[in-house]
């Protein structure tokens, strides 16, 4: 599973995947647990993704506030 998500989707090192694999694992442990059915292929590619997603997370606010102080700024000094 981890090399077909690996090769196919997004490029995975052994540490990024045995962490993919742990993530796939503890989320279907506990969706199992609260009876909820979830796809082992989206858990695992999730795991794989997730770094991604919490940098850009981290990236977009700072950079939107920066784009909104300048604008206010531009507007503000033309105005």
């Amino acid at each position: 599973m981890v090399h077909a998500m690996g090769s196919k989707i997004t490029r995975l090192n052994p540490m990024q995947a045995f962490g993919a694999e742990t993530g796939g694992a503890l989320t279907l442990v506990g969706a199992t647990w609260l009876g909820i059915p979830v796809s082992t292929t989206h858990t695992i590619t999730a795991g794989g993704l997730a770094g991604n997603i919490v940098v850009a997370w981290v990236v977009t606010l700072p950079v939107a506030a920066i784009i909104s102080a300048l604008d206010y700024w531009l507007s503000d000094l033309f105005h």
